[in-house]
C-alpha cells in the first residue's frame, strides 16, 4: 500500500469514528428540551462552509481523486503524524463528549437545567471540542495528500472557530454569569496554558 492510500483510508476511518462516537449523544440530544438557542441563518452558514472543508471536499476527494492537478505524494513520516494526530483528535473528541453528555449540543443551545461543565477535559480548556476540530483539521491536512483537500479542514473549520466562539462566549455568560467569567478566567480557550 502506498503512502496516499493509508492516508486516505485513515481519513476515512477517522470521519468513521467521529460518526461512531457522536452518534449516541446525537440521538439524546433529540430527546432535550432546549430553553437558549442562538441558530438561525448565520449558524447554518458557518456550519455549511465547516462541513465542506472537513467533509465534502475531502470525501469527494477520497471517492473520486478529484481535483486530480493538485494531488501529491506524501511521505511515510507526513501519514505517521497524521495518524498521531487522527488518534489524538478521536480521543480528545470522545473525552469532549463524556464530560458534557445531556449538555452536549451540535449547536449553540442552552439546554433546559443546563449546567456549567468544568470537570474532566474541561477543566484545562473551555471549548475542547474545537480543539478536537482543529486536530481533525491538522490530521485532514497531512493525511489527505491533495493541496485543496487537504487543508480545506482547516480553512473550512477555521472560518466556524472565527465567527462562532465569541457568540458561544456571550452566551455562557449571559446564562452562568459570574461563574462562567470566573471559569474562563482560568482557563485557556483551546490550549491548555497557551490560547
Amino acid at each position: 500500500m502506498t503512502p496516499a492510500l493509508i492516508g486516505s483510508i485513515a481519513w476515512a476511518l477517522m470521519v468513521a469514528g467521529w460518526y461512531v462516537i457522536r452518534y449516541p449523544f446525537e440521538r439524546r440530544a433529540k430527546r432535550a428540551r432546549v430553553e437558549r438557542s442562538r441558530r438561525g441563518p448565520a449558524e447554518t452558514l458557518r456550519m455549511a462552509i465547516s462541513l465542506t472543508g472537513l467533509g465534502i471536499l475531502p470525501g469527494v476527494f477520497v471517492a473520486t481523486g478529484w481535483p486530480k492537478s493538485a494531488t501529491y505524494d506524501p511521505a511515510w513520516w507526513q501519514i505517521a503524524l497524521g495518524l498521531g494526530a487522527m488518534g489524538g483528535a478521536l480521543v480528545l473528541f470522545r473525552k469532549t463528549h463524556k464530560a458534557l453528555g445531556k449538555m452536549w449540543s451540535v449547536s449553540l443551545d442552552i439546554r433546559e437545567k443546563h449546567r456549567l461543565v468544568t470537570s474532566g477535559i474541561y477543566r484545562r480548556v473551555r471549548h475542547p471540542m474545537y480543539s478536537a476540530f482543529w486536530t481533525m483539521a491538522l490530521a485532514q491536512a497531512l493525511l489527505v495528500p491533495n493541496w485543496i483537500a487537504g487543508p480545506a479542514g482547516l480553512i473550512g473549520f477555521g472560518i466556524l472557530f472565527a465567527a462562532r466562539v465569541a457568540p458561544e462566549e456571550r452566551m455562557m455568560e449571559e446564562a452562568f454569569g459570574d461563574e462562567y467569567r470566573a471559569y474562563r478566567a482560568r482557563t485557556a480557550r483551546i490550549i491548555p496554558g497557551i490560547f
